[in-house]
């Protein structure tokens, strides 16, 4: 009686990959914006806004990151407590010596739903400083990203 029906991907039906991508000298938000459309599965033709079909991805050599402009010294990150007085205020500059797979995954959760679907895709990005990672077994294809 009606024409085409919509395709819901079953979870079982949902095949997941593992992707590697190579931070060394990319700008930060085209590789988060990449990486998040990435988690989310738009790249995929079975993409469905309310189920989670995104691939896995691995971030090597976040140290080598790019901040473009001013960035480095005046972009600054704020973390509070719950105490009076008790906010914290850090330079990328800083945060990139000290902990850089902060600054990506930071960047990245931000471009992801706020909600239990979005945790749930932010759980597969694995975000490492140097070229090394724990993930050989996953067999995961390099993702050449343009930008």
């Amino acid at each position: 009686m009606f024409g085409n029906k919509t395709y819901i991907p079953k979870p079982k039906e949902i095949q997941r990959k593992w992707y590697i991508v190579d931070a060394t000298d990319k700008p930060l938000g085209r590789l988060a914006a990449r990486i998040a459309y990435i988690l989310r599965g738009k790249h995929k033709p079975i993409y469905t806004p309310h189920l989670d079909t995104g691939d896995f991805v691995i971030v090597i050599n976040a140290e080598k990151i790019k901040l473009t402009g001013k960035k480095l010294t005046e972009k600054e990150l704020y973390s509070h407590s719950p105490y009076p007085g008790g906010l914290k205020v850090t330079t990328y500059e800083r945060m990139l010596q000290k902990a850089p797979e902060k600054i990506i995954e930071r960047t990245v959760w931000g471009m992801l739903p706020k909600n239990r679907l979005g945790r749930r895709m932010f759980k597969k990005l694995k975000v490492y400083r140097g070229p090394e990672h724990p993930h050989k077994a996953q067999k995961p294809e390099v993702l050449e990203l343009e930008l």
